[in-house]
């Protein structure tokens, strides 16, 4: 059984650290669309805080109902917020790793607080960042703020698949969120690729 979230980690920063922002990605693995990060400090000095985000899990084990019940909840709890993009232009350009990072940065950026520590979910490190930090394995099924980063980056990715549906309705984005799903695969095949697709990635079975 998957164990939900907590506070331990915050708990022992808080000690030492007044701001603790946790991130997480979504979108990562997609072949088609932006990655997105989000981060959220949440209030140390708030009680009952497990409570009050009670449900607030790794995005990957809700619905999307769900997470767009958890995603202003988590908005109106939190001391500060941002989501932050880089797009498929900017995925191909720069490579995964250092675009998600951009995006990591911009989700900072878009913060009215800047956090003195990060908690991050595993592979998400941003050594060019000055600031303390600790990436956690499995880090959104452990701490409740990377897990809180998590809706709030897959809810903000969906939405912007969804738009893109709008635009390029015969990719079907709107159900897959870009992912190689088999539907995905044979619109490629048939249609080659859109403007919204990492030229960058490759497809391993076309079937």
């Amino acid at each position: 059984m998957i164990p939900n979230p907590d506070l331990s980690h915050e708990k022992r920063l808080w000690l030492a650290f007044q701001y603790v922002a946790g991130l997480d990605e979504a979108g990562r693995g997609a072949l088609a669309g932006p990655v997105c990060v989000g981060a959220v400090i949440l209030p140390p000095k708030l009680p009952h805080l497990l409570q009050t985000l009670s449900g607030v899990r790794d995005s990957k084990q809700l619905t999307p109902r769900k997470r767009d019940q958890l995603a202003p909840r988590i908005k109106i709890t939190a001391l500060a917020w941002g989501i932050g993009f880089s797009s498929a232009a900017e995925i191909d350009e720069l490579g995964i790793v250092s675009a998600t990072r951009l995006a990591a940065s911009r989700a900072l950026e878009a913060m009215p607080i800047f956090p003195d520590f990060l908690l991050t979910d595993f592979r998400l490190e941003l050594p060019e960042l000055d600031i303390s930090q600790a990436a956690l394995v499995k880090g959104d099924q452990r701490s409740l703020s990377i897990a809180a980063a998590s809706i709030l980056a897959k809810t903000a990715r969906d939405a912007l698949m969804i738009g893109l549906d709008a635009q390029y309705p015969q990719y079907g984005f709107a159900r897959h969120k870009g992912y190689c799903s088999l539907s995905h695969r044979r619109a490629i095949a048939s249609l080659g690729l859109s403007p919204a697709h990492r030229k960058t990635f490759h497809i391993k079975n076309s079937g």
